[in-house]
């Protein structure tokens, strides 16, 4: 099983967003079962679970004492993917979860004050020794700050090569519990969520296999 954490101390980067739509690209990858985890306390996520036809992803609501101690039983339950909504703020709570996750991932809006706030979040993540990844979202299409956040936030780390523009198709989807995979009037936002997920899975895929490589020169 591979943890994602979802992390940014700013609320409003779309981070629940990202969490429900990466958990059903996986899934409809054939990478699940995946479960979401829902660590940020105004529920958004679990809200938008609610709301589902499907019961792919799986979704719990955990702080992070309680997914600290769950761990090996979800490992028990076949649990292929960890994805973790985290909360809003540099907490204590925030903290406990990027030490358990395996890849971070920081969105961020392409405005000055999201590319600020970016800081404190890779702070902690770089504390915590943990592998990270900025993800443009919530972009305007052809816009001079959507390419000043791609250089701005390439110079701090890695930077994933796809960027998630704002369409409607995002909130009209999460309404009802879906994604913009699974309308029809949204194919651009579709090709970047799989796009995006499939650049994930092959960063996911590198660090199992160097934990692999690690584990048989220790043993």
């Amino acid at each position: 099983m591979q943890t994602i954490a979802i992390a940014s101390q700013k609320g409003g980067t779309g981070k629940t967003t990202l969490a429900g739509h990466l958990a059903v690209a996986a899934d409809r990858a054939g990478q699940g079962p995946v479960l979401l985890i829902d660590a940020d306390p105004r529920g958004s996520l679990t809200q938008w679970w609610n709301a589902r036809r499907s019961l792919a992803p799986l979704l719990a609501c955990a702080t992070a004492p309680r997914l600290a101690a769950s761990m090996a039983q979800i490992r028990g339950l076949g649990i292929r993917l960890l994805i973790v909504d985290t909360p809003p703020a540099l907490t204590a709570t925030l903290a406990e979860i990027v030490g358990l996750a395996d890849l971070v991932l920081i969105p961020a809006r392409p405005s000055p004050h999201d590319l600020r706030a970016c800081g404190a979040t890779v702070e902690l993540v770089t504390r915590r020794g943990k592998p990270m990844i900025f993800v443009v979202n919530d972009a305007t299409p052809r816009a001079l700050l959507t390419n000043e956040a791609v250089l701005a936030l390439s110079q701090h780390g890695t930077l994933a090569p796809v960027i998630v523009h704002h369409r409607t198709g995002f909130a009209a989807s999460m309404i009802d519990g879906r994604t913009v995979m699974e309308i029809s009037s949204d194919a651009r936002s579709a090709e970047e969520i799989n796009q995006l997920w499939r650049y994930i899975s092959a960063r996911l895929a590198r660090l199992g296999e160097t934990a692999s490589e690690e584990g048989s020169q220790i043993a």
